[in-house]
C-alpha cells in the first residue's frame, strides 16, 4: 500500500503546476523574464515542497550532477538577470542533464495512456519516441 499524500506534497504539486504555467506562459508570450523568473521560483519551490528540503539539495548536489545542477540554476540566473532567451536556452540544457534519467520512464508511461499511447504510436512520431525512450517501446 502506497503511503498517504502528505499536505506538503500537494502544496508542491501546486507549485510546480503553477511553476510549469508560468514557464510555459513565459515562452509564449516571447521570453518574458518576469513569468519566467516567476515560473523558476515557483517550480524550486514546488520541488522542495514535494520531496523535501534535504532531498532536494541531495539531488541537485550529488557529485555527478553537477554539472546539470551549474546549468540549471546558472540559468536561472540568466533568466533574472534579463537575458531570458540565453537563460532558458541553458536552463533547458542543465534540466535535460539533471532528468534525462526519467525521459524512458516518462515516455514509457505516456505510451500507456490510452489516446497519448495512439498518438505516440503513430509512424513519424513513433520514430522519435523511441530513440527518445531509449530503444523499443510497445503498446502491448
Amino acid at each position: 500500500m502506497l503511503p498517504a499524500i502528505t499536505d506538503f506534497q500537494k502544496i508542491g504539486v501546486g507549485l510546480a503546476g503553477f511553476g510549469f504555467v508560468f514557464l510555459f506562459l513565459g515562452v509564449v508570450l516571447l521570453f518574458d523574464k518576469g513569468l519566467l523568473a516567476i515560473g523558476n521560483i515557483l517550480f524550486l519551490a514546488g520541488l522542495a515542497f514535494l520531496i523535501g528540503l534535504d532531498r532536494t539539495f541531495r539531488f541537485f548536489f550529488q557529485t555527478h550532477k553537477w554539472r546539470g545542477t551549474a546549468f540549471f540554476l546558472g540559468g536561472i540566473f540568466i533568466v533574472l538577470c534579463g537575458w531570458p532567451m540565453i537563460g532558458m536556452i541553458v536552463e533547458c540544457y542543465g534540466f535535460f542533464l539533471l532528468f534525462g534519467g526519467f525521459i524512458p520512464v516518462a515516455i514509457n508511461f505516456l505510451m500507456r495512456i490510452p489516446v497519448l499511447g495512439t498518438l505516440l504510436s503513430l509512424p513519424g512520431v513513433s520514430i522519435v519516441v523511441n530513440k527518445l525512450g531509449g530503444g523499443s517501446t510497445s503498446n502491448v
